[in-house]
This record gives C-alpha cells, structure tokens and sequence, in this order.
C-alpha cells in the first residue's frame, strides 16, 4: 500500500513554499495559509486533504488498467514525470508539447510512425544500406522524434487522465485534455489558476523535491492499484536548506588547496609577466 504523505514530509520537500505575494492568483486564496517575506506559503493540510481525494480517483484508474499521462516540460519536472511514467508503464511528455497530441492524433501517429519505421532499420540493419549523408539525417530526424514524442509513441488511444505539474507553463496540453473530457490532476502553486483543473494540489511546482514527492506520490498509488511492482525511485525527496546550502558553499570557497607540514595554507609562487617592448 502506497503511503500517505505527511505535513513534515511535505514540509521537507519544501512544498509550502508559494510565489511572490505580487504574483498571486486570487483563487488561490482557500489554499493559501498566510505570507512571509512578501511571499506566500501554502496550507499543506489543504494539500493533504486535496491527495486524498486525488488517491481515491488514481485508484480507480489503476484498478481498471487505464493509462495516465505525466505532462511536465519545466527544468523541475522533467526528470520526474519521465522516471514516474517509465516505471508504471505510463506515458509522459516532459519537452516541448506539441499542438494536437491529444485532439489530433492521427497526424501524431503519422510522426510516431516515422520513429517506429526509423528504429526497424536500426534493428533489421537496413540504415546500413544508405548513404552515409542520409543515415546521418535519419538519425538526427529520430533523436528529435524521440525527445518529442518517445514518451508516449506506445499511446494507441487517449489517456484515461492527465497529471500535469504546471499547468500554468502547459496550458495547451491542460485545454485539449478539457475539450476531450480527460480528467486534470495537477500541482497548483500561488499564481496558477485552479478552475482550470479538474483534481487541485496545492504546493510548490518550482522545488523539484516537492514535484517529486508528489509524482512518486501518485505513480505509487497507481501501481498499487494496478498490480505493478516498480523499481524504487531515484529522485530526491528533501530539499537543502537555504542555510546547509550556503554553509557547502562557504567551505567550498574556503578549503585550501595546498597545506604544509603546519597545517597552514601555502601558496604556489607565481611567475614574474614580462611584456615585451613593442619595435616601431
């Protein structure tokens, strides 16, 4: 059984943490616990009852065998909704999402077919037979497939629900999924706008340990209820704080390189510049 987060574990995560107060979006306002230092944090109980319900849909999906797609093309996402949607047998798009992968999906499939047709070369050896040019192109068409669409080309029908961890800097994969009727999770930090979603987690999207926490989270739930035994995850789930963070730095800065017998710092002579008198 997949278990239950707790405040502290969120807490470490750093998923409290809010945007600015300047940059807020009012609706927000019931998930939001107060300010400091001009910025908001958010009430991780909000965030615990709000998992709750989350788990209790995500069981269903499980349950029935149905697919979810993990959405997360920000620095802080990518690494998670990849690691989450390989070890579920999910689908993921953690690059740049591309206008019609949901709602026109037979010109998608049309690209998904090149990469497969590319790969049956490589396997078969057929590649070989071209011209080096053209094998050199061919590849370079396939590593762009791949980063673009390598998540999801084994996704023969649309995704039974979307769990996206901005939907603010995704809003094109959130509103095909609302024009096909496909169920929104999402992680909703302070300047998102939480109508758009169906299924509302307030934190942080920003942190990658608490966009972690939360995927592993979801994709636990999921395997639980699908009968899936998955590998651990590798993803860090608790943030450095600010001031273990700067304490690294500051020895970092400060350890000497060379020491002598005396255990005191030495330094290595430098070589005496001579600049050499420019002839007229």
């Amino acid at each position: 059984m997949a278990k239950d987060l707790t405040r502290e574990q969120l807490w470490d995560a750093g998923a409290q943490f809010g945007h600015q107060t300047k940059r807020w979006n009012p609706k927000m306002k019931p998930y939001i616990y107060g300010a400091k230092n001009k910025n908001h944090v958010i009430d991780l109980q909000q965030t615990i009852w709000r998992l709750e319900d989350v788990k209790k849909y995500v069981t269903s999906i499980g349950q029935k065998k149905e697919k979810i797609i993990f959405v997360g093309t920000k620095r802080s996402a990518k690494n998670a909704v990849k690691e989450a949607a390989l070890r579920s047998g999910n689908f993921f798009v953690n690059s740049r999402w591309l206008g019609g992968t949901l709602t026109n999906m037979k010109t998608i499939s049309l690209r998904i077919k090149t990469l497969w047709d590319i790969e049956n070369e490589e396997k078969t050896g057929k590649i070989n037979l071209r011209p080096k040019k053209e094998q050199i192109l061919i590849r370079k068409e396939k590593a762009k497939l791949e980063k673009t669409l390598g998540g999801i080309k084994q996704m023969h029908k649309l995704p039974a629900a979307m769990f996206v961890v901005d939907p603010k800097t995704d809003e094109i994969a959130v509103k095909e999924a609302r024009k096909l009727r496909i169920p929104v999770i999402a992680i909703c930090d302070t300047n998102v706008d939480p109508d758009m979603v169906d299924f509302v987690i307030p934190a942080n999207d920003d942190i990658q340990e608490s966009v972690n926490i939360i995927t592993n989270f979801i994709v636990d739930v999921y395997a639980d209820a699908a009968g899936i035994k998955m590998q651990p995850s590798n993803l860090k789930v608790v943030a450095q704080k600010k001031e273990d963070r700067q304490n690294v730095e500051g020895n970092r800065s400060y350890t000497p390189r060379h020491n002598d017998s005396n255990g005191e710092k030495t330094t290595t002579p430098r070589k005496a510049v001579v600049k050499k008198e420019e002839t007229k």
